[in-house]
């Protein structure tokens, strides 16, 4: 093994017919803030050969606490901008789709079927946008992994990975899946989650945006531990593994689940 090789660490540990088959897989990252663009970099870092980089907003001095792209020195620039420049640095061989803007409706239903991805990241932090992603993508039969809420939570060791189906106590988690009820989708799909409650102090901030109604206080690990384990669920699913939680289905969702379209 040439040891001159960026990824030959990973090579040591996945072999090189694995190394190939992450070269060859192209994901599609929505989000690049605070749990995005970690786990865009992560799986660049992998050697994930291609992907589709998709967000709206530059970088605000507010993120700096704990965003990968926030630094003084790139206040006001994209974050797609910023986060396609590190991917390049990191492997100049990646092929990367670039989209600045903030996906809804006719925009989101064609950057999910415009390629056939082997995984989709959502990472997107408002509702609407972030329903629409996972349903068109499982419509579409994609694989995917969401994030759910990462703020007003300090406890890494209460974040678990486990289906939509078997979370339970976040709020952005409760609200995402009622929506998804009433769209007949109950399973099948890999969440990233919290089971920590939201301490009564924490403020929450009414936002006067389009695209963002409240935010919530984060500390600075939170966000990147959410967006780590999101790659990792990715990267295991994509070389072949199985990733399955023994959290608890409630005996409703359970009888919901059995009979969900096989569309999905």
């Amino acid at each position: 093994m040439d040891e001159t090789l960026w990824y030959a660490r990973t090579a040591l540990l996945l072999g090189n017919e694995n190394i190939e088959k992450l070269r060859q897989s192209h994901v599609l990252v929505v989000g690049l803030g605070g749990v995005g663009a970690y786990a865009a970099e992560q799986l660049g870092r992998a050697g994930i050969g291609a992907m589709t980089i998709v967000d709206g907003d530059t970088v605000h001095p507010s993120n700096r606490n704990r965003q990968l792209a926030a630094l003084i020195s790139n206040e006001g620039k994209a974050k797609t901008e910023i986060i396609a420049g590190r991917l390049k640095d990191i492997n100049p061989e990646i092929k990367l789709t670039v989209i600045q803007e903030y996906l809804k409706e006719q925009a989101l239903f064609d950057v999910v079927n415009a390629v056939k991805y082997d995984y989709v990241v959502d990472a997107i932090d408002t509702l609407s946008p972030k329903l629409y992603l996972i349903y068109h993508s499982l419509n579409a039969g994609l694989r995917l992994v969401s994030s759910m809420g990462s703020g007003g939570k300090l406890d890494p060791s209460k974040v678990h990975v486990a289906d939509i189906s078997q979370t339970h106590i976040c709020p952005l988690a409760d609200m995402l899946r009622k929506k998804l009820h009433k769209l007949n989708v109950y399973t099948g799909f890999k969440t990233v989650f919290s089971t920590e409650r939201i301490p009564k102090h924490v403020m929450v901030l009414n936002e006067n945006e389009p695209n963002k109604k409240s935010t919530v206080g984060t500390i600075s690990y939170m966000p990147p531990i959410f967006g780590c384990l999101m790659a990792a669920v990715v990267i295991r699913e994509i070389l072949g593994e199985k990733i399955e939680s023994d959290l608890h289905v409630p005996h409703s969702v359970r009888r919901k689940v059995k009979h969900q379209a096989t569309g999905f």
